[in-house]
């Protein structure tokens, strides 16, 4: 089955676990994605499958879009298109040609998988200071003083006298690469293609993100033994 799959992040809302807990989840929909271009070592060096989510307009495509969808078989274009990387060698290659361009796939690709990784790009926050961008501490604000968020001094050095590469400083926040890892998908909805995944993940609502399974295995509960308990025998009464 495939590692990863696209989906389209819908919001947060609240399951109850089986002992009354309340579990904060992430609706994500992961479906159903078209398969657009298969690759295999022989034909492009390695195994992947190239996938879409998303329908878009047909007056927004260029030429060159518009000629792979058409050898593609695909009608209508996609929004997010990403490609899957399979594993190389025979197994990879065995794997890709069980898939064709135009088959759509969905959330059963996660079923028996317990914890997975989401890949998305963070909310956009324009320009910002050192104190939000990188929790900087503030200035004190008695005694007259007028550096409250300000950087301050940035390149008093008497040896270089600049400003050395990777200082921080105020600038541009968000819209980054983020992977949010260790995330126990809870539940799934296959007929709607939705994952239930516990906390949060980056991005907005209604952004596109990369699911991605890990190999984490769901740790089997303690086995209780079955063995009596052995009382101690109460203590005789002196006579």
């Amino acid at each position: 089955m495939l590692p990863a799959l696209l989906g389209k992040k819908i919001g947060m809302t609240e399951l109850f676990a089986e002992d009354g807990r309340v579990v904060p989840v992430t609706l994500i929909q992961t479906g159903p994605c078209t398969v657009l271009q298969v690759k295999t070592t022989k034909t492009d060096g390695y195994n992947a499958v190239q996938m879409g989510l998303g329908d878009g307009k047909k007056h927004l495509l260029n030429k060159p879009m518009a000629g792979h969808l058409k050898a593609s078989n695909v009608t209508v274009p996609k929004r997010f298109i990403r490609e899957i990387r399979l594993p190389d060698g025979p197994a990879g290659e065995q794997e890709s040609q069980t898939f064709k361009p135009g088959t759509q796939v969905g959330a059963e690709v996660f079923e028996g998988v317990w914890k997975v990784k989401v890949t998305g790009t963070t909310k956009g926050r324009g320009f910002t200071g050192m104190v939000k961008r990188w929790n900087k501490h503030r200035g004190p604000e008695s005694h007259g003083s007028m550096n409250v968020r300000a950087p301050g001094s940035s390149g008093s050095d008497t040896r270089l006298t600049h400003i050395r590469p990777g200082r921080h400083m105020p600038g541009h926040y968000g819209v980054e690469t983020v992977t949010t890892t260790n995330l126990e998908l809870v539940k799934i909805d296959k007929p709607r293609n939705l994952l239930f995944v516990k906390g949060s993940v980056p991005g907005m609502n209604g952004g596109w993100v990369i699911v991605k399974k890990t190999t984490l295995v769901k740790p089997a509960p303690p086995k209780t033994s079955t063995k009596k308990k052995i009382e101690p025998k109460a203590r005789e009464k002196k006579k």
